[in-house]
């Protein structure tokens, strides 16, 4: 299992009655994206995004954190962009009352494509340029600063020129880890932010503050998938201790924005939203009550939770096989789509779901069988000796909660195109579907490849 079992909750009959909803969307979808076309021999892979869930997992984020918070306290939840970096995806959430997390250039590029205002934009990243910051500064962008050399940076930036960003400091509370180290973001030697615990970092930090007015936030973040909720809360928890400290050491309320971060862990092995965002809120509640009084703004980076459970991978089988006694459904989804199942698939299991060729779901005794993908090397398969109904040329596999990170984030391996991902809404008449992103073509594929100049290393 992806996630430490503290961190999931049983789900109750709101939740049982949305997640077979958008499983029965889910079904429709698949059957529509076959009738329509989607799926054919030329695009034998596409990627598909439930509107309405989207919308749903919004609307729950904001009223867990107003179930919890005083009135008129300043909120601002901010997508982590990297979870989907697509145009389309941005202004659907920005309608929905989300703003944009970015961490490059090309982040708040695609923010800024999707109407995001600056101040519903958040800059965070380790490794930020003096051209980054000098575009946040004047575009009024916050600015999480990661370090004590790029607060010194931002010391010279703005005497060069003064700006309206609000400007706050990354700091790690150190707290642990949980189950898939390379996510967890608050360990003792972790490459992000201050670490709190090292020694005369805490001085260090306060001093900063007393002698900067100009920073008035604080930041922390400690990790994502496989980090359990209670870890989560302590680091937040620390953090607002620290916010009470330099606020007492200053003699006012010179911090007066606290980002807690995101990293809400997903449930992968059901349909089931757990754990949700009212469970979150209401530990922060019990864990830091203060920080819910009205006197701190809050911002949130959530990302992998809004999107993972709303988006489907479709592969159409090209061959079925056998190898050792076992059968094998080779297919066109694998390294590429699911980068990360395929190269650590105990952190990274995915569910899988079997159609037939019209697009039903697949009828029939479970057999266990490895779900393969496209590209040339043996360790790129789906899932591995899984029970599914025996699945033949022409069916459709189906990658479940991919939604997050997954097709949205490419991996060119063997120069594999990107899919087509379109985003299903259903009301009551024909599925209708709309293109977030257009397949890649072979010759996009060329061009970016150098194909303009292939001449470049042998021209005399």
């Amino acid at each position: 299992m992806v996630e430490d079992t503290e961190t999931v909750e049983q789900p109750d009959k709101q939740t049982d009655t949305a997640a077979r909803e958008s499983a029965d969307r889910r079904d429709l979808a698949v059957r529509a994206a076959v009738g329509q076309g989607l799926l054919t021999e030329a695009d034998p892979v596409v990627a598909l995004l439930d509107v309405a869930g989207v919308r749903a997992s919004a609307a729950a984020l904001h009223a867990a954190f107003a179930a919890v918070t005083a009135p008129d306290t300043p909120v601002l939840h901010a997508f982590a962009v990297k979870a989907a970096p697509l145009v389309p995806v941005l202004r659907l959430l920005r309608d929905a009352g989300v703003g944009a997390e970015v961490a490059s250039p090309g982040e708040l590029g695609l923010a800024r494509a999707a109407g995001i205002p600056p101040h519903h934009t958040v800059l965070d990243s380790p490794a930020k340029t003096p051209a980054e910051l000098r575009e946040a500064l004047s575009l009024g962008i916050a600015v999480n600063a990661d370090n004590p050399q790029e607060v010194t940076r931002l010391d010279a930036l703005l005497h060069e020129a003064p700006s309206h960003s609000p400007i706050g400091l990354r700091v790690n509370p150190q707290t642990g880890g949980g189950s898939i180290g390379a996510l967890s973001t608050a360990t003792a030697t972790s490459k992000f932010g201050v670490a709190l615990r090292d020694e005369g970092a805490r001085a260090w930090v306060v001093q900063s503050f007393l002698d900067r007015p100009w920073l008035t936030r604080l930041h922390t973040h400690s990790g994502s998938q496989g980090v359990p909720l209670a870890l989560m809360a302590e680091g937040v928890r620390t953090v607002h201790e620290l916010a009470e400290e330099i606020n007492a050491a200053a003699g006012r309320r010179q911090i007066d924005t606290i980002d807690i971060g995101g990293g809400l862990p997903v449930n992968f092995s059901s349909d089931e939203h757990t754990p949700a965002y009212a469970d979150y809120a209401r530990l922060l509640k019990a864990t830091v009550p203060a920080l819910f009084d009205g006197r701190y703004g809050l911002v949130t980076e959530f990302g992998r939770s809004l999107l993972a459970k709303h988006g489907t991978v479709l592969a159409r089988v090209e061959y079925a096989k056998s190898a050792g006694g076992r059968p094998i459904a080779v297919t066109h989804a694998g390294v590429q789509i699911a980068t990360r199942t395929v190269y650590n698939p105990e952190s990274w299991p995915l569910r899988i779901a079997a159609y037939d060729a019209d697009g039903r779901p697949r009828q029939g005794p479970d057999v266990a069988q490895d779900i393969a993908g496209p590209a040339c090397f043996a360790g790129d398969l789906l899932a591995t000796d899984r029970p599914l109904p025996l699945l033949a040329q022409g069916d459709i596999v189906a990658a479940l909660d991919t939604g997050a990170y997954y097709f949205a984030n490419h991996y060119a391996y063997n120069s594999l195109a990107r899919p087509g991902v379109y985003g299903f809404t259903e009301t009551g008449g024909p599925m209708r579907f709309a293109t977030v992103r257009a397949p890649q073509t072979v010759a996009e594929i060329v061009a970016e490849s150098g194909g303009g100049d292939p001449d470049a290393l042998v021209r005399d």
